[in-house]
């Protein structure tokens, strides 16, 4: 069975907790899409990680864990990030590398950089590891797949095409040292070395085991709002992060995907630039980014301290229906056990009348959250293990976005480590 874990807003939903759990009872874990841009922080025996390019799943013994060829893969980060697991006592964990997936290359990486400072404050907030100059050049044809590493006279060729034509932008648009093909050449060989253990036909492999009634966990990075066709363009990623799309960023067919748990917050948070219409600020926001997550609403990958809002019911149904969620999981519930009332957002107004359907961007800008406001419950819920043991308020809260989204919660998750969990 083919399930997938995948996140309903901006990222950051604690989409990685959830499919560390879930990984325990499967026996695949696959990364998608994206790169080592965003990360999943987990916490669990070993200590707490921050993921960047590994799958959730690499802690357990009994499973396999898969880069698919729908990610960005940063061949160094993927190496760095497999030896500090080890360090910390993880049993090296065993990885296949799709010989599809793309290389994120050195000057994917300064691109982006040079981007952005070139843009000045019409930037769009990159968190400058390349991803969209990498993924530029895949849809322009002119990256290089993991298979090219293991054909030296393509190589030896195309490192020329390349400096041709990214000189010239070095060189009239950015103003900056120009590549050379030796060393293009030079960084694919070492790349080669480093990857040739983990590649094989990761789409063979993954046909095999639905054969075999394996279950196969799809773990998508970010979430609904930061999806390229269907997100808040242009504040988006680069690659899709809808469930759908991890059919084909694992090459395997689509009518096998049979659970979606799209992970929600019990509150927002984004991290970047873009239209967040629940937005607070101020002491408020502080407090609320102090006390969330497991040590603060910090990003996992850059450490940027997180916008905070809160939950916006407009956001999440239509961030659960573009990925065709079958279960909800909802995240960190206990972070809101301080306040005496707790503001929903369940509308947009914009120029005078009021949605519940999430419009485009440029509405989207001029939008006004229409809050209405639920009793807190004044506790601390963590370690609780049934539902029916959750106060009052809380379980009513729970059941208001649940009506307000109109899809199942199934999961509440009310604290950091993979116990803390109730199942309703």
């Amino acid at each position: 069975m083919v399930k997938a874990v995948v996140g309903a807003n901006w990222g950051d939903e604690g989409k990685g907790k959830i499919t560390d759990m879930m990984a325990a009872d499967a026996d695949i874990i696959v990364r998608f899409q994206g790169g080592a841009n965003a990360g999943h922080t987990i916490v669990n025996n070993y200590g707490k990680f921050a993921l960047h390019t590994l799958p959730s799943g690499v802690f357990y013994n009994h499973t396999t864990s898969i880069i698919g060829n729908g990610v960005a893969l940063n061949i160094p980060v993927l190496m760095n990030e497999i030896h500090s697991i080890e360090e910390k006592g993880v049993p090296a964990p065993h990885i296949l590398v799709s010989d599809r997936a793309q290389i994120v290359m050195p000057y994917h990486i300064l691109f982006d950089q040079y981007e952005e400072e070139r843009l000045g404050k019409a930037s769009f907030g990159s968190t400058k590891s390349g991803i969209a100059p990498f993924y530029s050049d895949k849809y322009a044809k002119v990256g290089y797949q993991v298979q090219e590493l293991f054909d030296e006279e393509l190589l030896k060729e195309k490192v020329v095409r390349t400096c041709d034509q990214k000189n010239v932008l070095l060189e009239h648009l950015y103003h900056k040292p120009l590549l050379k093909p030796e060393d293009i050449l030079a960084t694919l060989h070492e790349y080669r070395d480093m990857i040739a253990p983990y590649v094989c036909d990761t789409s063979a492999y993954l046909w095999n085991a639905i054969k075999e009634n394996k279950t196969i966990l799809l773990e998508g990075q970010l979430g609904t709002l930061k999806d390229p066709d269907h997100g808040i363009y242009p504040m988006v990623t680069s690659s899709s992060t809808l469930a759908p799309y991890g059919c084909i960023g694992a090459g395997i067919p689509a009518q096998e995907l049979k659970q979606v748990v799209t992970v929600c917050k019990a509150y927002s948070s984004a991290v970047g630039a873009g239209a967040f219409v629940s937005e607070i600020f101020g002491d408020e926001a502080d407090e609320l980014r102090r006390r969330g997550g497991d040590g603060g609403e910090f990003g996992a990958t850059t450490g940027r301290p997180r916008r905070m809002g809160w939950f916006d019911c407009v956001a999440s149904k239509y961030g659960c229906r573009m990925q065709g969620t079958t279960d909800v999981a909802f995240t960190v519930v206990d972070v809101l056990g301080y306040l005496d009332e707790i503001p929903v957002c369940v509308g947009y107004e914009i120029d005078g009348e009021v949605t519940t359907d999430f419009p485009v961007t440029s509405k989207l800008e001029k939008a006004k959250p229409v809050l209405k406001t639920l009793p807190g419950w004044k506790s601390d819920i963590r370690g609780i293990k049934k539902y029916e043991d959750l106060p009052e308020n809380c379980r009513k809260y729970i059941e208001f976005i649940e009506k307000e989204i109109g899809f199942p919660i199934t999961m509440v998750s009310n604290g950091p480590g993979r116990d803390d969990i109730i199942y309703r």
